[in-house]
């Protein structure tokens, strides 16, 4: 097999030392003008391991040359606010939801065994102990390795979030709407 048969993803995996051909052949390009199928991963819970779970799929969808999307609404989307945010909205509701579900990837809880914070502070420790990456890491990797974020419209209106709240490099608000588009016209859903 010759480099210029693979595609760059292929490539980029050859290039590494070490790596087995084989293992760099099964990145190859597809035959043909087939495209490849566009993932969307739906991200509705703000929760520390979901969040995790979501982050791992996109940057290792996109790794593999897959086009991937996340559709980031109701507590999904908290994660995606700028960690030094703490208060959003503008109403008293707005605001005390925020309060009460601190915005921003580095503030995320688990939905089981929280332990006010002892359990996302083992989690991380854990991570750092066996060279997991951590959400914000996953985050910076999906972003650089082009997955598209798109905030739920409905969302940032009812909690109150403006575009200057959210993390650099998020996408324009969409709608439910774009997302059954995407998904009507072929795309993979996870629903996380």
């Amino acid at each position: 097999m010759t480099k210029q048969s693979f595609d760059p993803i292929a490539e980029a995996i050859a290039d590494v030392e070490g790596v087995p051909e084989a293992f760099a052949e099964a990145f190859r390009a597809p035959d043909g003008d087939r495209k490849p199928r566009e993932l969307v991963i739906i991200c509705y819970s703000g929760d520390l391991e979901k969040t995790w779970a979501s982050l791992i799929l996109a940057s290792t969808a996109a790794a593999s040359g897959t086009p991937t999307r996340m559709f980031l609404t109701f507590w999904g989307l908290q994660a995606f606010v700028k960690d030094e945010v703490r208060i959003t909205g503008q109403s008293w509701m707005q605001k005390m939801l925020a309060f009460m579900q601190r915005p921003g990837i580095s503030h995320r809880k688990l939905s089981k065994m929280n332990f006010m914070g002892m359990g996302p502070w083992m989690m991380g420790t854990l991570a750092k102990q066996y060279g997991v990456a951590k959400p914000k890491e996953l985050l910076e990797a999906a972003m650089a390795l082009g997955v598209e974020l798109m905030p739920c419209q409905m969302t940032m209106d009812m909690f109150g979030l403006k575009r200057s709240d959210m993390i650099d490099g998020m996408g324009e608000p969409v709608g439910a709407a774009t997302v059954i588009e995407l998904l009507a016209n072929g795309a993979a859903p996870l629903f996380i």
